[in-house]
C-alpha cells in the first residue's frame, strides 16, 4: 500500500506511519533504520527496487530522501509504503527542497526507530568523509556505492575519508570472488605465497581492494596490471586473473567468461566454479548482515600502500 503525503511535515509522518504499521504491516519487527540519499537525476525506481529486495532479508525502517532544488521554497512531499510494496520492510520516501536539503539529519530524527541500529546508504553521489556528513555522524554504519559514482578518483576518495565503521560495496563485490581465493589457498597448505599478480579493468576500484586485501593478509608486495575490456567484466569476479606465486608453483584463479571461474593449483586437476554477477541488492543485504565495524575491510585499504601498478 502506497499513501500520499503533499506538503507534509515529519509529525504527520510519523503519525500516519503508526496507522498504517498498526493496519497494513505484514512484519512484526525491525531490525535497522536504513537512510537513503539520492537526487532527483538519479534512477531513484531502480534504487526503491534495490531496497525492497536487500531489506526482505532484513526488515527496516527505510527512510529515503530525494534531493530536489536547494534554491526552490522548502517543502516536503512524502510517499508512506507498506505490506507488499515494501517488502518486509516499511518505507518513507520524502522529496526535499530548499533548506530541507541541508538539514537531513532534522528531517529523520523524529522518524528514527527507537533501540535500534541506524545505517546510512549512499546509492550513488557519496560525500567525502561520510562519517562526518549529518547522516553519516548518526550511523553507526556508512555504506557507498563507487561503482555508481565515478566522479574523480573513487578509491582515493574511499581511503582518505575512511572511519571505522565504513564500507563500499565494491567490497562486496568480491566476497564469493574472495571465498573462491581463500578455498584455492587452502588445497596448498605448504605453500609459501612470494609474490601476487592481479589484473582487471582500470575502471573498476574492486580490483584495486582486493589487491589490498591480498597485501594485509599474505604480507607481500601485490602488482596490480589492466587486462583490456571483455565479456569477462561482466562476471561476478571483476578480477580477470590472479597469479599467487608459491614455492610450490604459481596458484591462479582465471575468469573464463561470464559464469565461470577456473582455479589451477600446483599437482592438482583444475577445478571450475560458477560465479554469477552480484546486484546491488546482494551486495547491500551483504552489507547489512554485520552492523559492527568491518575490520577487514579497513585492512584492506591499509593494504593499498603495498600495492604496485604494473
Amino acid at each position: 500500500m502506497i499513501i500520499s503525503l503533499p506538503d507534509t511535515t515529519t509529525r504527520q509522518i510519523a503519525s500516519t506511519l503508526i496507522n498504517a504499521r498498526e493496519n497494513y504491516s505484514l512484519a512484526t519487527g525491525r531490525v535497522l533504520t536504513l537512510l537513503v540519499t539520492a537526487k532527483t537525476r538519479d534512477d531513484v525506481r531502480q534504487i526503491l527496487a534495490t531496497l525492497r529486495e536487500a531489506t526482505r532479508e532484513h526488515p527496516a525502517r527505510v527512510l529515503v530522501m530525494i534531493l530536489g532544488d536547494a534554491d526552490a521554497q522548502t517543502s516536503l512531499d512524502a510517499e508512506i509504503v507498506v505490506g507488499a510494496d515494501a517488502g518486509a520492510s516499511e518505507m518513507v520516501v520524502m522529496q526535499l527542497h530548499g533548506e530541507l536539503t541541508h538539514n537531513l539529519d532534522a528531517v529523520v530524527t523524529p522518524l528514527l526507530l527507537p533501540d535500534t541500529p541506524i545505517v546510512a546508504w549512499w546509492p550513488t553521489t557519496a560525500p567525502a568523509r561520510p562519517a562526518a556528513a549529518p547522516l553519516g555522524n548518526i550511523a553507526q554504519r556508512r555504506i557507498t556505492n563507487t561503482h555508481r559514482n565515478v566522479t574523480g578518483n573513487a578509491l582515493l576518495r574511499v581511503t582518505t575519508g575512511y572511519t571505522p565503521g565504513d564500507s563500499d560495496m565494491m567490497w562486496s563485490r568480491i566476497t564469493p570472488w574472495r571465498g573462491v581465493v581463500a578455498s584455492a589457498l587452502d588445497r596448498c597448505p605448504d605453500a609459501t605465497i612470494s609474490a601476487v599478480e592481479i589484473s582487471g579493468s582500470a575502471q573498476d576500484p574492486s580490483i584495486d581492494v582486493a589487491a589490498g586485501w591480498l597485501a594485509s593478509a599474505l604480507g607481500v608486495t601485490v602488482t596490480r596490471t589492466t587486462s583490456g575490456d571483455s565479456p569477462r567484466a561482466e562476471n561476478g569476479a571483476p578480477v580477470d586473473m590472479l597469479v599467487l606465486k608459491s614455492n610450490l608453483g604459481d596458484i591462479t584463479v582465471e575468469v573464463l567468461d561470464a559464469h565461470t571461474v577456473r582455479v589451477a593449483v600446483p599437482e592438482r586437476p583444475d577445478t571450475f566454479v560458477a560465479l554469477g554477477a552480484r546486484t546491488d541488492a546482494d551486495c547491500l543485504a551483504e552489507e547489512l548482515r554485520h552492523l559492527d565495524p568491518d575490520a577487514t575491510y579497513g585492512r584492506a585499504l591499509a593494504g593499498l600502500a603495498h600495492v604496485q601498478v604494473g
